[in-house]
């Protein structure tokens, strides 16, 4: 979105300073990529030792690690309080009961909404398409998200001394602020009107070596035309698609929460957004606010479309990781037609996802669709919690969890002892509680697996 002399104060000209202020103190003095790679790698070293909320207080850089970066990461932690005063435990531990009741039904949505929708603004697509993190490495986005999601929602996951929360998000504010540095070279103006004048963009010339922080750093950017990178209106939309797009994607399948429980969900996510550094204005605490900041960002990014357009490669690439776990060629085209009913028209054009289905497939979702839902409603009348929207979205998500987060020869990037955490969590998920057995059994022979007998 361009911006112009009244747009200096949008949000989209601001970043985040104690991250910011962090990132350059750690890379002062580093030139080029490789001495920046190198810098980031033992950055990162430092970084896996954060393993857990209560463990960040007596957190101590190692003997060997730079005397920049250790007085830096203490500074940062000191200036980084975990919960703002405002957080409400009730509220975010009934967020963790919610996320986890959803089980594997979170991971369709978040596969199937809340990713393509993150993908929707162009000049956040312009960032992972620089990087290679969807459209040739897909899985690794998508593994990334959910080693900062399952540690969020887990319960006491934010609240907990145990938890890991705090300190993945903590991680994450930095990879932002680092992603700022590399494609900026250098920390971003303290004002838009000096991000105005000191970046002209630069020419994409990726230098020899390859790899994330060579092509970032070789990336360049314009922020008259775009603001600046993981600036705080992207930072605040991207929230938006992990609790206003999930609550959404549930109204959508006819699985709509209580307000109370919708709004206590989002009260945790903005927790979670505070910890990562977004303004606390930015955030949305009703499903209706949050509807109309959401349509409000989107309908700005599309009046000024990228050329080339970062999004629908994308989405392409998200689809086929997808369609690869149907053996179906039927059925292949189920997940793009998912996500066109779950993030709608609009969203579904930007990403180049309305593209022609053979017409067996469309009638088979669109029938299968209507069937279920009309059936789950009457149903529900004499059997209450019953679904079978619920159970073939379990399905779906089984599958998914499956190839992307269960695969052992390719552990999340977690401490060991959160890591264990995730895959007990998920390894729980395999039998949905609200459901009556024999619907449990019925999932199990979809899903292709064994149907566990409650503990």
């Amino acid at each position: 979105m361009k911006r112009d002399v009244m747009d200096l104060q949008s949000p989209a000209m601001r970043a985040d300073p104690p991250a910011d202020d962090t990132v350059a103190r750690m890379l002062a003095g580093a030139e080029g990529p490789h001495e920046m790679a190198a810098r980031v790698s033992a950055i990162n070293r430092e970084l896996q030792r954060w393993e857990s909320n209560g463990g960040l207080a007596a957190w101590e850089p190692g003997p060997d690690t730079d005397p920049h970066i250790a007085g830096a990461l203490k500074d940062y932690l000191a200036g980084c309080p975990a919960l703002p005063d405002w957080a409400d435990p009730a509220r975010i531990a009934r967020a963790e009961t919610l996320f986890m009741d959803m089980s594997m039904l979170s991971c369709t949505l978040l596969f199937c909404a809340s990713l393509p929708e993150c993908y929707v603004l162009p000049d956040l697509s312009a960032v992972l398409q620089a990087a290679g993190q969807l459209e040739q490495h897909t899985d690794y986005r998508i593994r990334s998200t959910a080693a900062m999601i399952f540690p969020v929602m887990m319960r006491g996951g934010l609240t907990a001394p145990e938890g890991g929360g705090v300190s993945q998000a903590l991680k994450v504010r930095l990879i932002h602020a680092t992603i700022r540095h590399l494609i900026l070279r250098g920390a971003p103006p303290a004002t838009g009107a000096q991000a105005l004048q000191a970046m002209p963009a630069l020419q994409a010339l990726a230098p020899a070596g390859g790899g994330i922080y060579h092509v970032l750093y070789a990336h360049g950017w314009d922020s008259a035309r775009d603001g600046l990178p993981c600036n705080q209106e992207e930072l605040a939309y991207t929230l938006l698609t992990f609790n206003y797009v999930f609550l959404r994607g549930l109204r959508r399948l006819g699985l709509g929460l209580e307000r109370a429980d919708e709004e206590a969900y989002l009260h945790a996510w903005n927790v979670l957004g505070h910890v990562l550094g977004i303004e606390r204005e930015l955030m949305a605490w009703t499903m209706d606010e949050a509807e109309a900041r959401f349509a409000d960002i989107q309908a700005r990014s599309r009046m000024q479309p990228r050329q080339p357009d970062p999004r629908p490669p994308l989405a392409a690439a998200l689809m086929r990781e997808m369609e690869n776990q149907i053996p179906l060629r039927v059925l292949k085209p189920f997940p793009t037609l998912l996500t066109r009913r779950l993030c709608g028209k609009d969203a579904s054009a930007d990403l180049g996802l309305n593209g022609r289905v053979s017409l067996l497939s469309r009638l088979l979702f669109t029938l299968g669709f209507g069937a279920v839902r009309g059936f789950d409603s009457v149903v529900r009348l004499f059997v209450p919690g019953f679904s079978i929207s619920r159970m073939l979205t379990r399905v779906a998500g089984y599958r998914l969890v499956t190839r992307f987060l269960m695969d052992q020869t390719r552990p999340l990037r977690l401490p060991d002892a959160l890591l264990g955490q995730v895959e007990d969590t998920l390894g729980g998920w395999q039998r949905d509680p609200r459901a009556p057995r024999w619907l449990n059994r019925v999932e199990a022979r979809l899903a292709g697996r064994a149907e566990r007998t409650p503990a």
